[in-house]
């Protein structure tokens, strides 16, 4: 049975692993229910019912998530209301109206009364977060919802920068938050201490998917990882961290579930083995790209906004260092063909057009400024393809 974790002052005792919703729906856009088929809404019963039959309890789905909530009223009305934490998210950049009237259609859609877990989601920048605590704003109207018996509690989603993160955390207004942070993106760690001083539930967002295409990995991090799957090794570093309270599994079938359950076997005893696991990711990246880059490459790197042509140079220079280091390039490619198609969900440019010179400037307190634009144009040349569609909001 999967354990629970107290999430925050919500009190709700919180399985490890969520059941994210966003991989099992018929449909990225919402389309005529009848036109779902009976085979897929099989399928993702099916799935909520491994998920429950493990003690995964956390349904966490999103009304940007096209058919979720649909399919998922067809069948959370049947289950018994009191074993389920259930979770929506409502867009953070519309209008107070527009979020309720956004809410009301989540809730006719997942056939229920109330939701225990509401979010306003995408709070991903500055102007996102001055809307959402606005009077009149989504906030206010979630808070509304609240003290109806609509919502049990209010939280937000983020793929924002740390300062924006940390002032919504600091607002006092909200009691848990979906976030990013696992082995390949440990930036936002100053947001989960944050939330771990209000007492906030702190939810992991993609720990497979943006946490590496770990479900995919690559035969070096593989054999680094050993006797672990890199799935399991970032299960347990991110678990291994009490301030962390459950990680989302997007599953789209039932098995999905598997590896990470069988992961958690190893939760309070495997501490040596993830801080050594962890210790030769760390020096496979030094020998391939240098222990003084390893060190030091963040320092002096502007946020996207002060870069030339709005160049996510620090977003780059990551995936870099895991293509390079640990061969991780499929994950490279993945990230970075969303730049630039993604708006504030994933910000900046890539390296496809920009000045020498003007980037030179712009990294003016890197030690490594002379070293950058090259490796900016090698990593466009390395991960370039297509343009991604980003699908849905997570």
């Amino acid at each position: 049975m999967i354990p629970q974790r107290r999430f925050g002052r919500t009190e709700l005792a919180m399985p490890a692993l969520s059941c994210g919703g966003m991989r099992y729906q018929q449909s990225w856009e919402d389309i005529d229910p009848e036109k779902i088929t009976d085979a897929n809404q099989k399928n993702l019963e099916e799935t909520i019912l491994r998920a429950l039959e493990l003690g995964i309890n956390h349904i966490e789905t999103a009304r940007g998530y096209g058919t979720s909530e649909i399919q998922l009223g067809r069948i959370l009305p049947a289950l018994p209301r009191e074993a389920l934490i259930v979770q929506t998210k409502v867009s953070a950049s519309v209008s107070g109206t527009e979020f309720s009237d956004l809410f009301n259609r989540s809730m006719s859609n997942l056939q229920l009364d109330r939701v225990d877990l509401l979010s306003l989601h995408g709070i991903n920048n500055r102007e996102i977060l001055n809307n959402s605590l606005q009077p009149g704003g989504p906030l206010w109207k979630a808070k509304e919802f609240r003290r109806a018996g609509r919502a049990r509690f209010i939280g937000f989603s983020t793929h924002g920068p740390l300062d924006v993160i940390l002032d919504a955390i600091r607002s006092g207004h909200f009691d848990y938050l979906n976030l990013h942070w696992y082995w390949v993106n440990r930036r936002n760690w100053p947001a989960i201490e944050a939330a771990r001083a209000q007492d906030m539930g702190v939810f992991i967002i993609s720990p497979n998917d943006k946490g590496g295409k770990l479900y995919e990995p690559p035969e070096k991090l593989m054999r680094l990882c050993a006797p672990l799957h890199p799935m399991a090794f970032n299960n347990l570093f991110c678990l291994g961290h009490p301030e962390i309270h459950t990680l989302s599994v997007g599953a789209a079938r039932p098995s999905d579930f598997d590896a990470h359950t069988a992961s958690l076997a190893f939760l309070g005893k495997s501490q040596h083995l993830v801080s050594d696991i962890s210790a030769r990711l760390e020096r496979a990246m030094e020998d391939a790209l240098g222990a003084d880059w390893m060190r030091g490459w963040e320092t002096g790197i502007p946020e996207w906004e002060q870069c030339p042509g709005g160049v996510n140079a620090w977003e780059i220079l990551r995936l870099w260092n895991f293509a390079k280091g640990l061969d991780m390039l499929a994950f490279a490619r993945m990230r970075y063909n969303l730049l630039g198609q993604a708006d504030h969900w994933f910000p900046g440019k890539n390296a496809a057009d920009f000045s020498d010179a003007e980037m030179l400037l712009a990294l003016a307190e890197s030690p490594f400024k002379e070293r950058i634009p090259g490796i900016l144009r090698e990593a466009h040349e390395l991960f370039s393809e297509k343009p991604a569609q980003r699908l849905g909001k997570a």
